[in-house]
């Protein structure tokens, strides 16, 4: 039989992250947005209060969390700020390929370093020519003795500048393409790394992106996560975990606009009556709140699928990133529509969460690409 009823540490693990987003990520999301500055308080109190690295096996300071587990933490992080949020969750993305690829001596290694200093990691995969094509990158990483030596160029790289390591996939062997794709640790304070001044964005102000430029990096062969060429494996798995990340921080985002629009609309009378009465405004708060409990629904059963359905999580992850991320747009959108011009205006948090929410659909694979891999997956069952 289906059961949707969450276990009771996953209910404890809502509420934490519930908890934290109310005392340190609400108080200051305006706050940091107006700055576009990178929260450093924010990220240190979740490593205080265990908040950060959640996946991370127990061992190495994590909490060994599901991928169901994990989502239902974003959502939570997504409620209180989508740009505070993907500080956290990016720094995720970026540890990813230890969780998959590396070895215990690695994992030991960056793992307890990025505990033990509180800080974020970078993945370094996009470049100027190679966004939604993977297979395009052109950075090169070209092995001389025991050691490996990059050049290339990454672009849109979330946390770079403020990162203790990054994770940088390039090509060992460029004759063979993305055949030698290949996965690396490189610390950010290394020689021939240069990182160039930070994106100014339309939303998600709070956390940074940049463009990094690297000049005869020397990358130590032990630094390389997993065998020669199995990046382009490395990257996509990645993106069959964190996917649902993303989707559940649009869903959290979209909670958050939905339940301030509600209560604007229930407050707001026009014409002697809450305007929330109005058949037209009423039916608009009905499709947002059927459209996050959709979302949600959908991006649980993507969770679920990575621990006991693999075969189905390439296609799942799509969809529910794709699903999740739009559904944040449109949703946010109408909150924005329903308040008039108070939605609009900064007095309130929903045109921000509108301007977060862009972004969802863009990174990690545009939701056009995620389109792709949905039919490419659904053409071959």
């Amino acid at each position: 039989m289906l059961n949707f009823k969450l276990s009771k540490e996953q209910e404890e693990i809502v509420v934490k992250y519930r908890d934290f987003a109310n005392k340190w990520i609400i108080p200051n999301r305006l706050k940091y947005d107006d700055l576009a500055e990178f929260p450093w308080p924010v990220v240190k109190a979740g490593y205080d209060e265990g908040i950060m690295n959640g996946q991370m096996p127990e061992k190495f300071g994590g909490h060994n969390y599901s991928l169901l587990d994990t989502s239902l933490a974003s959502e939570e992080l997504g409620a209180g700020c989508v740009g505070i949020g993907i500080c956290i969750d990016a720094n995720t993305l970026a540890l990813t390929p230890l969780y998959l690829a590396a070895s215990e001596t690695q994992q030991k290694k960056y793992f307890g370093l990025i505990n033990e200093i509180k800080g974020v990691a970078a993945y370094c995969l996009t470049e100027p020519n190679a966004g939604s094509d993977v297979q395009a990158i052109s950075s090169t990483a070209i092995k001389k003795g025991d050691k490996y030596i990059l050049n290339g160029h990454k672009r849109f790289i979330t946390n770079a500048e403020v990162s203790t390591f990054l994770t940088v996939f390039a090509l060992t062997n460029p004759e063979k393409g993305s055949r030698s794709l290949t996965a690396f640790l490189v610390p950010s304070d290394s020689p021939g790394v240069e990182f160039k001044p930070r994106l100014q964005k339309m939303g998600q102000r709070a956390s940074v992106q940049n463009e990094i430029i690297f000049t005869d990096v020397e990358i130590p062969e032990e630094n390389r996560i997993g065998d020669e060429g199995y990046g382009f494996i490395i990257a996509m798995k990645t993106f069959d975990r964190t996917r649902t990340g993303v989707a559940a921080l649009s869903i959290g985002n979209a909670r958050a606009a939905y339940e301030i629009a509600k209560d604007w609309t229930k407050n707001r009378k026009q014409f002697g009556k809450p305007i929330a009465a109005n058949q037209a405004i009423g039916f608009m708060l009905a499709d947002m709140a059927t459209k996050i409990e959709s979302a949600r629904m959908l991006n649980w059963y993507a969770s679920w699928a990575y621990e006991h359905d693999k075969k189905k999580i390439n296609k799942l992850s799509a969809m529910a990133k794709l699903y999740g991320s739009d559904i944040g747009m449109e949703v946010t959108t109408d909150a924005v529509q329903a308040m008039g011009g108070d939605g609009y205006s900064t007095d309130f948090a929903v045109e921000k969460m509108m301007r977060d929410a862009k972004l969802c659909q863009i990174y990690e694979g545009t939701n056009q690409v995620q389109r792709l891999v949905i039919s490419k997956s659904i053409l071959k069952e």
